[in-house]
């Protein structure tokens, strides 16, 4: 070989030495620098405490004897678990039918997110007052409460009072509600029609839980 071939040889030898060389260095820095912001992030993940939302507490044990009291109204009733009718309608307590309520069983628990609900009856065969005779008198501000036997209680404040016609009374807002945590009244009123075999309204009291 020539003395000029074997020089470019030589340098174009130098040229892909180089070029390896660079290409390698370069690829460990890229991997070095991966390695680093990985360790970053586990370590921030390991010293960063994770937040996790806390079940909530504030639930009536219904079935542990608990009772409805409105001091406004006088009452202080035993609470029972109620289902629907064959109508498909919510049911009416039948343990303590007139001095008694019924929670219904299918909602929330009073307390828990969502709608709880509650009925009872206005008055007695014949007319005589029941459970709910006064539940009209509430206004709103006026506190609801469900107690333990043992003792707990949960307060609710009245938010709204309203009537409405039985086939006209807004389910999804007694039934459905899920922003917040209330707890709902139901009776009977208006005149009672014999043939129909019920009242030309339903009154339902709106309350909310207080914090």
């Amino acid at each position: 070989m020539h003395t000029r071939q074997r020089y470019w040889f030589g340098l174009a030898l130098l040229f892909v030495l180089l070029s390896i060389g660079l290409g390698i260095w370069a690829w460990s820095s890229i991997i070095s620098m991966q390695k680093t912001v990985d360790q970053h992030a586990v370590n921030k993940a390991v010293s960063s405490p994770v937040v996790v939302s806390p079940t909530p507490k504030h639930t009536i044990n219904i079935s542990a004897g608990a009772h409805l009291v409105i001091p406004a109204i006088g009452v202080d009733a035993p609470v029972e678990l109620v289902g629907k009718n064959p109508d498909g309608l919510m049911d009416v307590p039948t343990k303590n039918r007139w001095e008694g309520v019924g929670w219904y069983k299918e909602g929330p628990v009073p307390g828990q997110a969502g709608s709880a609900v509650i009925d009872g009856h206005l008055d007695r065969p014949g007319g005589a007052p029941a459970v709910f005779w006064r539940l009209r008198d509430l206004h709103v501000g006026d506190v609801v409460s469900v107690k333990e036997k043992a003792g707990r209680t949960l307060r609710f404040k009245v938010t709204k009072v309203a009537s409405y016609k039985p086939d006209e009374a807004p389910i999804e807002q007694i039934f459905g509600q899920k922003q917040g945590t209330f707890l709902n009244l139901i009776t009977c009123a208006g005149i009672w029609i014999p043939a129909e075999h019920q009242t030309t309204e339903r009154l339902v009291v709106y309350t909310k839980l207080v914090p």
